[in-house]
């Protein structure tokens, strides 16, 4: 009989109390309010513990690096629990031909109803040679093992978009997920990387509600990727004051201006970095004084310098752009120093007259 995913954790010896605190933790993250918690609750009690499949192809770790840094110690324990690591080549204890029985044993008894989770992406060229995964080319084996999955997620750029990997002239054709992979839906969960917190959120629902999460355009989670980065960058009433860095450590970057001249492509991204941020909530980029490059927007790496700048970027009004708005706002801040004078000028030249006529 299969467990189900609360017994995995009363297993673990996780108490009742933290378990219900990690249902309305995974409602308030999610979204969807205090009121779903029980629903959550009674999910998790009830269903079968879905398996899922991690794999590895063209990448650098950095998605299970992150995601294993989950900011709540007991949201990276349950979703560690939920996932079981029923096949993980980076974490698993596990090597080798044991390793690899793994996966038929997961396919055979769980067949269409687990979850495949690839990190990075299959090469094409030369057959698939240029990644080997044991001792086949990826691209077969990543083929081979969604073949009977329920869904897949594509973890971070390299999965969802190609990513450096596939950086022009691209000698490998390394190739995103979705191009491989086309009878699945598929969840793509962009970044380099990701945000823990997206990661473990995305996983939570998908394993609790039994489906996939509502999906942008681009076949991103909208719950995490349906505003842009700029919309809720504390330095956004910067821009739209016309306040912004013009150099490195000049005073205005010492001030926490917007970074917008800096090349910072907040305006054009869409992710939860300003709202969830990283290091267990408490910064990301932009805090820390660098611009954003874009990593989880199809072919950033392709589009030149991190640090050229967006382009004629209109938000204040259909003529005015952040050059302009910039000039404007330096001009009425120097007629406005100019008025000032101007008026304490009068000022003083109307009190010198009283003063002339009180003596007399």
């Amino acid at each position: 009989m299969v467990e189900t995913f609360y017994e995995v954790l009363r297993r673990q010896g996780i108490t009742r109390r933290s378990f219900l605190k990690f249902c309305s933790l995974t409602a308030t993250s999610l979204g969807l309010g205090s009121a779903y918690a029980p629903r959550i609750a009674h999910a998790l009690e009830t269903k079968p513990r879905t398996p899922v499949i991690w794999l590895h192809g063209l990448e650098c770790t950095c998605c299970s690096e992150s995601f294993i840094r989950s900011a709540h110690p007991l949201t990276k324990d349950v979703v560690l629990s939920m996932l079981s690591l029923d096949y993980d080549d980076t974490l698993m204890a596990a090597a080798g031909h044991q390793a690899e029985a793994i996966i038929e044993e997961v396919k055979k008894k769980y067949k269409g109803n687990y979850i495949v989770a690839v990190e990075g992406n299959p090469p094409l060229n030369e057959d698939g040679m240029f990644c080997i995964h044991g001792g086949r080319p990826f691209v077969e084996v990543l083929k081979e093992t969604v073949a009977d999955a329920k869904a897949v997620i594509a973890w971070g750029a390299c999965a969802s978009w190609g990513c450096v990997q596939a950086a022009k002239p691209n000698p490998t054709r390394a190739t995103p997920v979705h191009q491989v992979i086309t009878d699945k839906p598929i969840v793509k969960v962009p970044g380099c990387p990701p945000i823990a917190e997206v990661m473990t959120g995305v996983v939570t629902y998908m394993l609790t509600f039994d489906r996939l999460p509502e999906l942008d355009r681009q076949g991103r989670p909208k719950m995490f990727y349906g505003q842009r980065i700029h919309d809720k960058c504390y330095r956004r009433p910067h821009f739209d004051a016309g306040q912004f860095v013009e150099q490195w450590d000049d005073e205005s970057a010492r001030r926490g201006y917007c970074l917008y001249k800096m090349g910072c492509k907040g305006p054009t991204t869409y992710n939860a970095c300003s709202t969830t941020r990283w290091n267990e909530g408490v910064s990301f980029p932009i805090q820390s004084g660098h611009g954003c490059i874009g990593c989880s927007e199809d072919g950033f790496w392709d589009k030149g310098s991190f640090y050229d700048r967006l382009t004629n970027i209109k938000e204040f009004g259909i003529e005015a752009n952040a050059d302009k708005v910039g000039g404007t706002a330096a001009a009425v801040a120097g007629a406005a120093v100019a008025a000032h004078a101007a008026v304490s000028a009068l000022m003083r030249a109307k009190s010198g007259v009283q003063q002339k006529s009180e003596v007399k």
